[in-house]
């Protein structure tokens, strides 16, 4: 396996393309949270109150969580092929898991609302991330042929929970929260959010790990592969949310005159419904496949942010909330209100001005503006990685 590493190299520069594109999208979504009018009020997969617009800006970056997910599986593949043991990996996957769990309790949670203390206690993506990579230490001790059956099996079948609840549980249901359903709970006087319930992402992490695999054969077969694999996936969410029988706990409906085509996209994310992964997953290996067949610069943005990718993550969440200060102050000539949770992650309305918020179209030039200024910061990032090999800054 040693030998083939190298070989190897070019399809983590694709890798490295699809996570920086993604990055890329990602962008836009976190942008809108902070910035669009609509968003202080109701999300954009409302079909009675959202239009198409917000809708697909909503839906592209549906993608985004998928693919982080899944190549950090592939990632730690990579890892432990570069004469590495499975004893190394799961200490390595462990490290990073802790540290991640701390950067989205504690740094994640302070840009996004300017304080430690006010706010919900959101378990957001990195959470998610990061008890998967501490779950893929341990499950990557199994046979390949048994992880990918349980990660696949995982992700076909975990709808066959959507009936049971947290109430269920009475007093742990809490636990349910974090397991399999979306949802609020107290902690002591912390109210927490579960936004990421782990189940399938350990899942998703698990199969990206087993499709490392696919990533050492040689080139062309690897970008056949992959493909194939995509469109097979593609094909499949087609197939099972025609039939609107299993894979989403949301029925698509043609109930809402002129939403039938967004009511059928309208796939269950939190937890990630099989629709929705076979939704994003079959798109992101075929955009993978077709990122193979090109050779990209070290330079190139995507490359840049695809290899910086969570320091892309905490940095443009603060930049979209730093660029709402001078906005607020040439609009109502004070930002003070900034400094409490937005409406859009579960503040007060009565705290924010009337109307407050972007029209979409002034939305994406703040995305626009933050995607050019976070540019020359990972650069720089990815310098100082580069020039500090097998430090802590091996985990970011």
């Amino acid at each position: 396996m040693n030998t083939r590493v190298p070989e190897a190299r070019g399809r983590v520069n694709s890798v490295d393309a699809l996570r920086g594109f993604v990055m890329i999208i990602m962008a836009l979504d976190h942008v809108r949270e902070f910035h669009h009018r609509g968003a202080m009020s109701f999300p954009p997969e409302d079909l009675a109150r959202t239009t198409a617009w917000l809708f697909m800006t909503r839906w592209v970056t549906h993608i985004c969580a998928p693919v982080f997910m899944f190549t950090a599986g592939v990632g730690a593949f990579y890892w432990l092929s570069r004469g590495r043991t499975v004893g190394e990996l799961t200490r390595f996957l462990w490290k990073r898991g802790i540290w991640l769990l701390f950067l989205d309790l504690v740094v994640l949670r302070l840009v996004m609302f300017f304080s430690l203390t006010s706010g919900p206690v959101i378990l957001n993506v990195l959470w998610a991330l990061g008890w998967c990579m501490i779950a893929l230490g341990l499950l990557a001790r199994l046979p390949a042929g048994i992880l990918a059956s349980l990660s696949i099996a995982m992700i076909i079948f975990h709808n066959l929970a959507d009936s049971i609840r947290a109430a269920d549980f009475g007093k742990a249901g809490w636990i349910w929260n974090v397991i399999h359903e979306q949802g609020a709970f107290r902690a002591g006087p912390l109210l927490v959010v579960s936004a990421y319930p782990l189940v399938p992402w350990i899942g998703v992490m698990a199969a990206g790990f087993c499709f490392g695999r696919i990533m050492m054969l040689e080139p062309a077969r690897q970008r056949m592969w992959t493909f194939r694999i995509g469109l097979g996936l593609t094909l499949g969410f087609l197939v099972v949310r025609g039939i609107n029988a299993y894979g989403d706990p949301r029925p698509w409906s043609s109930s809402i005159s002129g939403m039938t085509v967004l009511s059928f996209l309208r796939c269950n994310k939190y937890p990630p419904s099989l629709d929705f992964l076979l939704m994003t997953l079959g798109p992101a290996l075929m955009l993978l496949s077709w990122f193979g067949r090109f050779t990209f610069s070290a330079n190139n943005p995507l490359i840049v942010f695809g290899r910086t990718p969570l320091f892309f993550f905490i940095v443009h969440f603060l930049l979209a909330h730093l660029l709402a200060i001078p906005i607020a102050l040439f609009r109502y000539g004070r930002a003070d209100f900034l400094w409490l949770p937005m409406p859009s992650m579960g503040g007060s309305p009565e705290t924010y001005p009337p109307g407050y918020g972007l029209e979409l179209g002034a939305v994406y030039v703040v995305w626009a503006v933050v995607v050019v200024l976070m540019y020359p910061l990972c650069l720089w990032f990815r310098g100082v990685k580069e020039r500090n090999p097998g430090s802590w800054l091996a985990y970011c």
